[in-house]
C-alpha cells in the first residue's frame, strides 16, 4: 500500500470517528463577532496551527481551502466571504467531504449569517486541483502537504500557483524539522500520514515555494509542535517538530532573488533623521522597520555603525520593506 493510500486510510478513519488528538491540534478558534464553531467541528480540526489571518482576506476573496477536515477553517473562512461559493473545499476523501457536509448543516443552526452555500465542497486531489487557472485570490492548506514526498510536494505547490490570481497568496501551515530522520521513521506511511516523517527544514520548504515561482514570502509564525521520542518511535534520540505558518505571495519574481521575511528588522540610530539606501528603503530613526532577509545582508554589506539589524524573529506580521 502507498503512502497516499495509508493517508487516504488513516483520515477516513478519522471522519467516521473523530479523533481529537489525531494532529496535536494546535490551530486558534477564532473569536469573531456572531461566530460558533460547532463542537464536532472543533473534534475534527485536524491541524497544526492556522491559516484564517483577516488582512489576507479583503474584499471578499474567492478561497481554496484543501484538505476539508471537519470544515472549521472553512466555516472560518466563510466568515470572511459570505458569497455563494466564495469558498472550495478540495478532499479526496469521500467520507470526510460528507462529514464536514454534514457538519456546515449545523454551523447553519448555530450562525445566522452562514449558509451552507457559501462553501463548494469537490471531490478532488492537491496534485491535481479541479479548479480553473487564475481563478482564486488565497488558497490554503494545514497540515497536509508534508504527508507528501519531493516530487509529489513539489507538483501539488505547482497546482496552487497555477490556480492563484497574480498577487494570491498561498497560506499555509505545516511542521518543520531541523534533525535529520532516520531511515526507519523516513519511511513510516502512518508517520507520513501524520505530516511527521515528511517533515522539511524551513530552508528546504522555503526554497520548494521560491522554485515553483512565488516573489515573496511571509514567515508568519514558528512554534512547538511535538516531540518523537524512543520510547514512543523507533529513534534513537529526541526529534523536535515545529509548526510553521507560511504565506506565498504570487508576486512577480524580483532580479535579484525572492523576497523572504524571517521576521527581521533594520533600526536606524544615527545622526539624521533618516537613512535612505537609494533602492526604496527609507529608515526613520529609531523607527524599527520589518526587512526581507535580502535587505538584511544588503544593509548588513554596507558595513555601517548605526543601523541596527535583529536576528530573524520567524515572526512577520506585515508591514515590511519590499
Amino acid at each position: 500500500m502507498s503512502y497516499l493510500e495509508t493517508t487516504k486510510n488513516v483520515y477516513k478513519e478519522a471522519a467516521l470517528t473523530p479523533d481529537v488528538g489525531l494532529c496535536c491540534t494546535t490551530n486558534p478558534i477564532w473569536e469573531l463577532p456572531g461566530l460558533k464553531i460547532p463542537k464536532i467541528m472543533q473534534e475534527m480540526n485536524y491541524g497544526c496551527g492556522s491559516t484564517v489571518h483577516a488582512r489576507d482576506l479583503t474584499n471578499n476573496p474567492k478561497i481554496l481551502y484543501v484538505g476539508v477536515g471537519g470544515g472549521m477553517e472553512l466555516l472560518q473562512f466563510s466568515y470572511f466571504s459570505r458569497q455563494k461559493s466564495g469558498v472550495i473545499g478540495v478532499d479526496v476523501v469521500d467520507e470526510m467531504l460528507e462529514a464536514s457536509k454534514k457538519n456546515f448543516v449545523e454551523a447553519e443552526q448555530q450562525n445566522t449569517w452562514f449558509k451552507s452555500e457559501f462553501v463548494n465542497l469537490r471531490k478532488g486531489d492537491a496534485l491535481n486541483l479541479p479548479v480553473e487557472d487564475n481563478s482564486i485570490d488565497v488558497a490554503a492548506q494545514n497540515c497536509l502537504f508534508n504527508i507528501f514526498k519531493a516530487e509529489e510536494l513539489k507538483k501539488a505547490i505547482a497546482e496552487m500557483y497555477r490556480v492563484l490570481k497574480p498577487h494570491g497568496r498561498l497560506v499555509m501551515s505545516d511542521p518543520t524539522c531541523e534533525q535529520p530522520m532516520n531511515e526507519t521513521l523516513r519511511n513510516d506511511e502512518r508517520l507520513r500520514a501524520l505530516c511527521l516523517s515528511g517533515s522539511l527544514p524551513i530552508a528546504e520548504y522555503v526554497k520548494m515555494l521560491t522554485d515553483a515561482g512565488f516573489g515573496t514570502i511571509e514567515i508568519r509564525a514558528r512554534k512547538p509542535y511535538r516531540i518523537l521520542d524512543p520510547k514512543n518511535y523507533s529513534t534513537d534520540e529526541l526529534i523536535y517538530i515545529e509548526s510553521i505558518e507560511v504565506a506565498a505571495i504570487k508576486d512577480p519574481m524580483p532580479e535579484d532573488g525572492p523576497c523572504v521575511f524571517t521576521g527581521k528588522a533594520a533600526i536606524y540610530f544615527g545622526e539624521e533623521d533618516y537613512f535612505d539606501d537609494k533602492k526604496g528603503h527609507t529608515l526613520l530613526k529609531n523607527q524599527p522597520i520589518a526587512i526581507c532577509d535580502k535587505t538584511a545582508k544588503a544593509l548588513t554589506d554596507l558595513r555601517r555603525n548605526d543601523i541596527f539589524i535583529s536576528e530573524s524573529t520567524f515572526h512577520y506580521d506585515g508591514g515590511g520593506c519590499c
